[in-house]
């Protein structure tokens, strides 16, 4: 699949650009987490994206932050880079949803409330304003957020995604691991993200007002 050099270029501004919002907010401790936005056309079975390399401090930007990879997680083009070391559960979340950006952080409240309903599976929300960052109008809205357990082999996670993805929410976590959300672009992405933390950090702080 033949990209063109501009469309490259524009997913790597976009994504120093999100990279650096994100890294602000204290969102990817310790070189953790990833990013992607998808380049070009789209089949489940053949698709490219653009992604973060393995084990760089973003709060910092250089020209080596990014690589675009295939279908399979594998890079395009001749490099020393390493994609993300969950470049397999971008890989996942694309060829089931079509998505158009995935964008996987790290935060206290992510991890706290994961483990809270870890076992259970999946963390409820009810009657939240933020539930309509995902497009979800109804009133009174409640939603189940998709908990993973957080293996140590990637492709174990990988092999999960299928079967946890809800279509109308847009994320999954791993447990005491992360957020991983998508939107058909990396505006949306971002918004889907965002309405996501607020909702960790809300639900976990009521969990504490109510023990």
């Amino acid at each position: 699949m033949s990209i063109r050099l501009e469309d490259k270029q524009r997913a790597f501004a976009e994504l120093s650009s999100i990279k650096s919002n994100l890294a602000a907010r204290g969102w990817f401790p310790a070189t953790s987490g990833n990013l992607s936005i998808r380049i070009g056309e789209f089949q489940p079975e053949a698709f490219t994206f653009a992604v973060t390399a393995s084990g760089k401090d973003k709060s910092v930007s250089t020209p080596e932050d990014f690589l675009i990879v295939n279908e399979k997680g594998q890079p395009t083009d001749a490099t020393g880079l390493k994609p993300s070391a969950e470049t397999l559960i971008h890989c996942e979340i694309y060829r089931l949803t079509g998505a158009g950006a995935i964008f996987h952080v790290h935060t206290v409240f992510n991890n706290l409330i994961s483990e809270l309903y870890g076992e259970q599976g999946t963390i409820p929300v009810k009657g939240v304003e933020l539930i309509k960052g995902f497009n979800i109008w109804e009133e009174d809205a409640e939603i189940q957020i998709p908990v993973l357990p957080n293996y140590a082999e990637i492709p174990r996670i990988a092999e999960l995604v299928e079967g946890a993805i809800v279509p109308r929410i847009p994320g999954i976590v791993l447990r005491n691991h992360g957020i991983y959300a998508w939107g058909a672009n990396a505006f949306e992405a971002k918004r889907h993200l965002e309405a996501f933390e607020f909702l960790f950090e809300y639900v976990y702080r009521s969990h504490l007002l109510h023990k």
